[in-house]
């Protein structure tokens, strides 16, 4: 039976309508089409930013520009999520840089910033700081590139002063004092050298900002 209307004549020559039955069939079809409907509608939103687009080598994913504000947001989430603290946001160079953080040894294991034992086993021994640098960039139409860089240094401490032969001697043309001070801190300031990228806690911040975009 199908959808429609039937016409016959009244009384006194007036048109009367009437709706006739409509399928039930038609109704579960018309039903699930809108169900369809609104199905696709709801996974083409969530896809935009759940998926990436493509990858960019091992340190970058590229999503829909439409949701630049979104991921901005969610990488600075992570970054203090791994205890980086933000120094610098510039959505105009679409960079997000943060301050040096030393890093976490082995008594401290609630700091995820050192990825491994070899890494807390390090930072034990010797001072170790890293910074991070989050760029969201333009990629072409429509696309913007998200990559990570992790930077990390180590300090290099001059040798005290008084190790050296003569560094603790005394002027014999002065008379001799009761406070006898030798110099026995540093010959001069730290300075820190770069030990390259670290890759893996690139790896992990860049999995952590793609995993927050998921629905």
């Amino acid at each position: 039976m199908t959808a429609g209307f039937s016409r016959f004549s009244g009384v006194n020559g007036i048109t009367l309508t009437q709706h006739a039955p409509t399928s039930p069939c038609l109704h579960g079809t018309l039903r699930l089409r809108w169900w369809l409907l609104l199905l696709g509608l709801m996974v083409g939103t969530g896809c935009a930013i759940s998926r990436p687009v493509a990858t960019v080598g091992p340190g970058g994913f590229q999503v829909s520009a439409e949701h630049r504000d979104l991921v901005w947001e969610r990488a600075v989430s992570v970054l203090n999520r791994f205890h980086f603290m933000v120094m610098r946001e510039s959505k105009l160079e679409g960079l997000i840089e943060t301050d040096y953080r030393a890093g976490a040894n082995i008594l401290e294991p609630w700091h995820p910033d050192a990825t491994s034992l070899e890494s807390r086993l390090e930072s034990t021994l010797q001072s170790i700081r890293r910074r991070a640098v989050v760029s969201i960039q333009s990629a072409g139409p429509g696309l913007l590139n998200v990559t990570v860089r992790v930077d990390k240094e180590i300090e290099d401490v001059p040798a005290p002063a008084a190790t050296y032969e003569g560094g603790a001697t005394f002027s014999d043309a002065q008379p001799l004092e009761r406070d006898l001070n030798q110099v026995l801190g540093q010959s001069g300031p730290s300075r820190w050298l770069s030990q390259g990228r670290d890759l893996q806690l690139e790896h992990e911040i860049l999995r952590a900002i793609r995993s927050s975009l998921a629905p």
